[in-house]
């Protein structure tokens, strides 16, 4: 079987691919696995979702889409993607609270890498988590609530537990977002205004391609429902952009949702592209790191300490703000961050050195990798940027005793 990521760079090592089209064939095929694991959208740049026996995909199984009675939650299909999600539930007149940059994710694979959004005050998209539903190695159907103690650990766990077939989610009224890209802001105005610069929006990216001089431009999100007031014209020395703008350089901005201002459903506009348009730049790998939001100043002058070795290989690079949630495996645990995301040009060979040397000089900030994007950090120094790392392990040998979700991913980064 020849299948890869969307970026092309893993080729999977699945002897086959099934496609359930029930959850009780999907609960057989887990219970009859030596080695089984779930593909999502594809999307993660590691090697997480990948196996030496079989894969599954959920996009044969039914669609659901409940809303509970008191419009507080959804349950959805955990391999429906956000982009499929969101104008449902704003047809409802309901919302999440946050968005990452693709709606090409699946919901389950999303929350199961700890991916996020942006905003000062925003987790990361799974902490709207408040149930799975999961087929464990047995073929049994779990539920996982709020009530259950091991729910903070099986939320973000990289699919070692089992397969999530549904995953409910707190969801809020709808609301309006307003999208308004500055441009021309200097490096340094960036470095020393961050809080600024990140409670000027709801949700606020940073994109930067650290090369000498070169201007920092400026994504800012918010919501229409919360005065603010007007970013003028001369904020931070920058200038409000007057036509829509890629994250990349020089890329058409067609693939992108709508700014200029222009207050639209939230759905529309957290992401920074649409769904019926490739995602990002397309031919690329991509990196990111979370740090601690106290050593923010201090790890982007570390980064532009190798900036000379990034630049040649870079697109962009992205900084977010995360807050700090209690997910076991998630790189916000415990801690609001900074995170400095790099889109780096389709070349592993030149590239993963200069990662190297990145997580080198991020090394004294206790920095996370995303568990979805490129990184060489080793083993033990990542198992020591978390503090329940061992409780982790203890739940996948309880849940996962005879090792049916575990592939090289897993016993690298989290050991039976």
């Amino acid at each position: 079987m020849s299948l890869h990521n969307w970026a092309g760079n893993v080729a999977y090592g699945a002897e086959r691919l099934h496609r359930p089209t029930a959850v009780e064939q999907l609960q057989e095929l887990v219970a009859a696995s030596r080695r089984i694991r779930a593909l999502g959208s594809g999307h993660s740049f590691s090697r997480v979702a990948d196996t030496d026996g079989d894969l599954v995909t959920l996009s044969g199984l039914p669609t659901r889409f409940e809303v509970a009675d008191d419009r507080r939650s959804v349950t959805v299909s955990g391999g429906l993607r956000y982009g499929e999600v969101a104008p449902r539930l704003h047809a409802a007149g309901l919302a999440l609270h946050n968005l990452g940059s693709l709606p090409h994710i699946c919901v389950a694979g999303a929350v199961a890498t700890g991916t996020h959004g942006s905003g000062d005050a925003l987790g990361c998209l799974a902490t709207a988590v408040l149930a799975l539903d999961l087929v464990t190695a047995s073929g049994d159907l779990v539920h996982l609530d709020r009530t259950d103690p091991r729910l903070p650990g099986a939320v973000v766990a990289l699919g070692a537990l089992g397969i999530v077939t549904a995953v409910t989610v707190a969801v809020e009224p709808a609301y309006d977002v307003t999208q308004q890209v500055v441009d021309g802001v200097t490096p340094g105005t960036v470095r020393n205004n961050l809080d600024e610069v990140f409670a000027a929006g709801d949700s606020v990216s940073a994109f930067a391609t650290w090369g000498h001089g070169d201007p920092v431009r400026l994504w800012v999100k918010r919501r229409a429902d919360r005065a603010r007031p007007p970013l003028d014209d001369d904020w931070l020395g920058g200038r409000p952009a007057t036509r829509a703008q890629h994250p990349v350089p020089g890329v058409d901005a067609a693939a992108c949702t709508e700014q200029l201002g222009r207050p639209g459903p939230w759905h529309e506009r957290l992401p920074h592209f649409r769904l019926d348009h490739t995602p990002s730049h397309g031919d690329e790998l991509q990196t990111e790191y979370l740090v601690p939001r106290e050593h923010a100043v201090d790890a982007l002058d570390a980064v532009a300490g190798v900036a000379d070795r990034i630049a040649p290989l870079l697109m962009v690079s992205e900084l977010r703000t995360v807050a700090a949630d209690d997910l076991w495996l998630s790189p916000a645990y415990g801690r609001d961050s900074l995170a400095v995301h790099f889109t780096w040009r389709a070349d592993p060979d030149g590239v993963l050195p200069v990662v190297t040397a990145l997580e080198g000089a991020l090394a004294p900030f206790d920095a996370r990798p995303h568990w979805g994007k490129v990184f060489t950090t080793d083993a033990d120094a990542v198992a020591a940027l978390y503090p329940q790392h061992d409780d982790a392990r203890a739940l996948r040998r309880d849940l996962d005793p005879d090792d049916v979700f575990g592939n090289a991913f897993l016993d690298t980064y989290l050991p039976r």
